[in-house]
């Protein structure tokens, strides 16, 4: 699917206008130069955010603004077997520059070798070293195919051949096969048959007959130098292969090699004459530094950079972007800074301000990171969005409503307002009530476009979308059960919780809390199944799920009568809670049952809106307002008062319910005071807590807080 519109640069014109520029040498998106302002030594610039906080689409603004203008490498660290992994890219915006998938850190060397290449020449040093590191087990062919498909594209970047990349895979598979075949038959490569050191040995010689490699043995011999100025007799390239495949330690240190090679080779080639030039150094975009090729490449590259005895100096400018943020114990030294600091106070930038932020003080490698994350969208950021329809057609306080519910996420906020100006310019106006039920251009609605997005695997996705309306987590299992949800997971509930864990969304959820945490995620789960479940009375209908979730909470525990309430309200059937609570209200003497009627109250306001039918519509602020009074004459004042109240409570709990922006809200903020007040009086023994309540649930709904639920007497001098 075609990603939503990327938040390109609200909020983040300090990094990409400021920042950027400094470390480069040139302005974003102009014919410019500009000052470089640190030294020989450069940080690796960490952006750190949760999903659909623009970090992948600040990576393609970056690498747009500045193709063709640097030597421009853009990689995304993948996991191997993801859809990236497997060759099946994202769509990505048009005139975008697609990330080169790499999954593990000497393929995301391979791709920065074929990206570099046309600037600075052959990499003499390193690219021998990523074909002896590189082979594949004796007869396993699919391992072999993806390994050439590797090759092919440095030799064909390198002018060592030519044709289309399947062409030069296989003819490259072949010649390295005939070269294997050969020397089994004269018994002349090294033990280990089954290993890769056969094929890696067919590799280099058939490497070497299209490029000397005694430059890439010279520099790695000397690395493997003892102390007391031993040279090892093997050739370095096959030592080099074999500690790499060995892992632990071998792997280790072999990565270290290859990353000194880059570092240095690209320092060397860079030279002097460039230098001079000022011309500016290679731009590094390396996306998902969370995953282990990213983090590992990252911590490799550090270390290099850390070491005091370098023979070079390279100011090679890495960006790389992190899901979720970058925990102190994992990079204790690395310099944390806000976007709002990239500029100096009045947001005028001023030359050497940058080089402020960041200084190298040690030598352990964390110290060189400058971690900044990307944080939420301003109010005013939104309004800016929204400035593209005319203001007419939008509420006045449309950009509150719609950060209010979004929470500045830039993508929520980027899709809506987008929403919202496709319907302004068709000339419809647009309230804050119907921000989720917005389409975007071509007609999808919005919480389809988002959850697509946010939560890319359709199964857990649709999963997610049905199960998110239970309370807890068994209540989710239940539901599953109910359902049919099936697949390889013998628990649905627990392997879609898993699923955000893994997805860093969240972490598990308790077994009494919600199954999605998260209170955007949860909101557009919900208005998805408000909108796609069945309608009326049929299977697995929004009123039938409701309904099994009510008869699952009274036959769980007495307990649960306000969850049991709140799913009976979430249905449909306002009128059956409204005499639950009047029967309670007017029969329980008892003065500490005042908390569970309260408790109960409070669950039910929580109820997800059922979408709108022949049975239910949604007159939540009329009925509060008492507009429809005749309907409940069969009530006493007491039952009046109590649904009056329960509707107000219940519109209140909308994220765009806020009392300073929206009348309707601040009216229904009075009437909870004015009705509570009204009951404690009606009620001797629940007196004191029902005033209180009045006192304190205005309040609290003002602020949009969790509604208090005051104690009785008895029980707090019980406690």
């Amino acid at each position: 699917m075609a990603r939503p519109k990327a938040p390109f640069l609200y909020g983040r014109e300090p990094l990409v206008r400021s920042l950027v520029p400094s470390l480069t040498g040139l302005a974003f998106h102009e014919r410019a130069r500009a000052k470089r302002e640190f030294a020989s030594d450069v940080p690796v610039v960490l952006l750190t955010g949760e999903h659909g906080t623009g970090r992948s689409a600040l990576l393609d603004t970056l690498a747009r603004g500045y193709r063709g203008r640097l030597p421009l490498a853009h990689v995304r660290a993948v996991v191997p077997g993801s859809p990236v992994a497997s060759g099946i890219a994202e769509e990505v915006p048009e005139g975008s520059v697609p990330p080169q998938p790499a999954a593990s850190p000497a393929e995301v060397l391979e791709r920065l070798v074929c990206a570099l290449t046309p600037t600075y020449g052959i990499f003499r040093t390193l690219m021998p070293a990523l074909f002896a590191v590189s082979g594949w087990h004796v007869g396993q062919t699919d391992e072999r195919d993806e390994v050439c498909r590797r090759h092919a594209r440095m030799l064909m970047v390198s002018g060592l051949a030519r044709g289309t990349e399947r062409e030069v895979a296989r003819d490259w598979a072949t010649q390295v096969e005939t070269s294997l075949s050969a020397a089994a038959a004269r018994n002349s490569d090294p033990d280990d048959p089954d290993g890769t050191q056969p094929v890696t040995a067919a590799v280099l010689r058939q490497l070497a007959t299209r490029m000397p490699l005694d430059p890439a043995r010279t520099w790695f011999r000397k690395r493997h130098t003892t102390p007391d100025g031993t040279i090892a007799e093997e050739d370095p390239l096959w030592l080099l292969s074999r500690r790499f495949h060995r892992g632990g330690d071998y792997l280790h240190a072999a990565e270290q090699a290859l990353t000194a090679a880059f570092l240095e080779e690209t320092a060397h080639a860079h030279g002097l004459v460039r230098r001079l030039n000022r011309e500016p150094w290679p731009l590094i975009l390396l996306d998902e530094a969370h995953t282990p090729a990213g983090s590992r490449f990252l911590e490799l590259l550090l270390e290099q950079r850390a070491l005091g005895a370098r023979r070079y100096d390279d100011r090679i400018v890495v960006i790389a972007t992190r899901l979720g943020d970058l925990p102190r114990e994992d990079a204790p030294h690395a310099v944390r800074r806000e976007l709002v600091d990239l500029l100096p106070p009045g947001g005028v930038r001023r030359p050497g301000h940058a080089a402020t932020l960041w200084k190298r003080t040690g030598h352990e490698p964390s110290e060189g990171l400058l971690v900044l994350p990307l944080t939420p969208l301003t109010r005013d950021d939104i309004l800016s969005m929204l400035d593209r329809a005319s203001s007419r057609l939008l509420h006045p306080h449309l950009a509150s409503a719609l950060h209010a519910l979004t929470g500045g996420h830039p993508s929520a906020s980027t899709v809506l307002a987008d929403a919202a100006v496709e319907t302004a310019k068709q000339n419809r106006t647009v309230v804050p009530r119907d921000l989720l039920d917005l389409r975007v251009e071509g007609g999808r609605a919005v919480t389809e476009v988002l959850l697509r997005d946010l939560l890319p695997d359709r199964r857990q996705r649709d999963r997610l979308v049905k199960l998110c309306l239970a309370r807890d987590s068994k209540a989710a299992e239940a539901l599953a059960q109910d359902l049919g949800l099936v697949g390889p997971e013998q628990l649905p509930a627990t392997a879609a919780a898993q699923y955000l864990v893994e997805r860093k969304w969240q972490e598990l959820p308790d077994a009494d809390g919600p199954l999605v945490t998260i209170g955007l995620l949860r909101t557009l789960l919900v208005h998805e199944a408000r909108r796609t479940l069945p309608p009326g009375d049929e299977p697995h209908s929004w009123r039938s799920v409701h309904a099994f979730l009510h008869l699952h909470h009274v036959q769980r525990a007495e307990t649960e009568e306000a969850d049991a309430l709140r799913h009976n309200l979430a249905a449909g059937n306002p009128g059956q809670v409204v005499a639950m609570l009047a029967d309670e209200f007017d029969a329980e003497e008892a003065e500490q049952s005042v908390e569970h009627w309260l408790l109960c109250l409070q669950r039910c306001a929580s109820a997800p809106v059922p979408p709108a039918d022949d049975t239910w519509s949604d007159q939540r602020v009329e009925i509060a307002d008492g507009e429809h009074a005749a309907r409940y004459a069969r009530l006493d004042p007491s039952g009046r008062s109590i649904n009056r109240l329960l509707h107000a409570l219940w519109y209140l709990s909308e994220p765009y319910a806020d009392a300073a922006l929206d009348p309707d809200a601040d009216r229904m903020c009075k009437a909870v005071g004015e009705e509570l007040g009204f009951l404690a009086r009606r009620h001797p023994t629940w007196y004191a807590a029902l005033g209180q309540a009045a006192r304190d649930w205005p309040t609290a709904a003002r602020k949009r807080q969790e509604l208090p639920v005051p104690a009785s007497t008895n029980s707090v001098e019980g406690g």
